[in-house]
């Protein structure tokens, strides 16, 4: 199975504050790769990184091998990775257009791709997330937070990328819309062939659809390997020994950042 995303001893953070130290971390093709970890533990600064949002000091990172290390989003968004940040981030980066209507996000998407292409990626997004079909005449300012996830992800998947990262997409949502959000999840990796990268804050829904699964506890991974043998024991412990001032997490419901 090739490697579509390989962070080598990344070592990266924002100035002169330094969030990750030495992590290591593979996507190879069709896999659902889940990243856990308690409050602060640096998780978005590693998908930050990748797509050049962060400082990395030292290390590498290769995606379907090239060297992407450092490279502007711009430019590693071109190579093929869709980053659907969490809505509000910490970059005050709307994940949608509020004024465009569902319809017209997708359109705006589609920018650069022949017409009949376009169309055939968003009736893929309408089939990942029947929602939007129903609600494509409504603008995006209008619409619940479960829907602004849903058309955030919908127009990473315009780009047809190679790599999908997710940064908490169920945060904050009904548990009905969480559970329907997994399953898109899944789709998307079943039905288009997308990897993807999953940060979750669910981390026992995350890790039922995760095929590999990372614990990154104070900016290192502590744990990586079988997302089904991850026990809620052997989490619990890695989160428990985590610097959070105290901070316990629950298996269902992990920490956010």
């Amino acid at each position: 199975m090739s490697e579509i995303l390989k962070i080598e001893g990344v070592e990266a953070g924002y100035g002169k504050f330094h969030v990750l130290f030495g992590v290591d971390l593979v996507v190879k093709a069709g896999e659902i790769v889940v990243l856990l970890g308690p409050n602060g533990a640096g998780k978005s600064t590693l998908l930050n990184s990748v797509v050049g949002m962060a400082d990395v000091y030292s290390g590498r990172i290769v995606l379907m091998g090239q060297e992407i290390t450092g490279r502007p989003p711009h430019e590693v968004t071109k190579m093929g990775v869709a980053y659907v940040m969490q809505s509000p981030n910490n970059f005050g980066t709307p994940n949608i257009f509020g004024e465009l209507t569902v319809y017209e996000n997708l359109v705006a998407a589609s920018a650069g791709i022949p017409r009949g292409e376009a169309q055939r990626r968003i009736e893929e997004v309408f089939e990942i997330f029947p929602k939007l079909r129903e609600l494509r005449e409504r603008k995006g300012k209008f619409l619940s937070g479960g829907e602004r996830q849903m058309l955030a992800i919908g127009l990473g998947l315009m780009k047809k990328p190679k790599l999908l990262m997710l940064d908490e997409p169920t945060a904050g949502l009904a548990p009905k819309l969480v559970s329907d959000f997994f399953l898109a999840i899944r789709d998307i990796r079943d039905k288009l062939g997308i990897s993807v990268l999953l940060v979750e804050q669910n981390a026992r829904k995350a890790l039922e659809i995760g095929d590999r699964a990372y614990v990154l506890v104070t900016g290192r991974i502590k744990y990586s390997g079988d997302a089904k043998s991850l026990s809620e024991d052997k989490l619990a412990e890695l989160f428990l020994g985590a610097e959070t001032g105290g901070e316990t997490p629950t298996y269902a419901d992990a920490p956010r950042r």
